[in-house]
């Protein structure tokens, strides 16, 4: 997916990917365990994390946190999209197959609903060949502040 084809304006693509740049440059967790942002756009995010033989449990597959802890993680960085501080109220997850060793895997989350300061996004993760590996839900909650201290996208200046 192109920067061009993700949701809202090149001015709300632009203040996402500031957002984006801003939150990760502060998440540790993300960062050790090599989670990286592939795409960001209001309300949406795609990461990835290739597997690690140090993540994987007594069966010999990804442990099932650290599945969590990518899909949380996407689902974090697209509800913090709008420069909207907002934090995890709850979240669920159901993992379908294994994630193995060596795999890169992708999730992606999109919101499904935002009213008031609530809102409710969905985070699919997949292996490289497409296989739905886990799905996750979070329930987002808007918090007093902003992620960045300026909204005004590049160019314009905050009023």
């Amino acid at each position: 997916m192109s920067q061009d084809s993700l949701p809202g304006t090149d001015a709300e693509r632009e203040l996402a990917r500031r957002c984006g740049e801003s939150m990760y440059a502060n998440d540790h967790a993300s960062q050790g365990l090599g989670i990286r942002i592939e795409a960001i756009g209001p309300g949406f995010a795609r990461m990835s994390m290739r597997v690690r033989r140090d993540m994987l449990n007594g069966y010999g597959t990804c442990h099932g946190g650290f599945l969590f802890t990518l899909a949380d993680s996407a689902f974090a960085f697209a509800c913090n999209s709008r420069n909207d501080a907002t934090v995890a109220a709850g979240c669920s997850i159901e993992f379908l197959r294994p994630g193995r060793e060596g795999e890169m895997l992708i999730a992606t989350a999109q919101e499904r609903a935002l009213s008031g300061r609530t809102g409710i996004y969905d985070t699919a993760v997949v292996n490289e060949g497409g296989e739905t590996i886990a799905v996750f839900r979070g329930k987002s909650a808007r918090v007093k502040g902003e992620v960045i201290a300026s909204a005004a996208p590049a160019g314009e200046s905050a009023s």
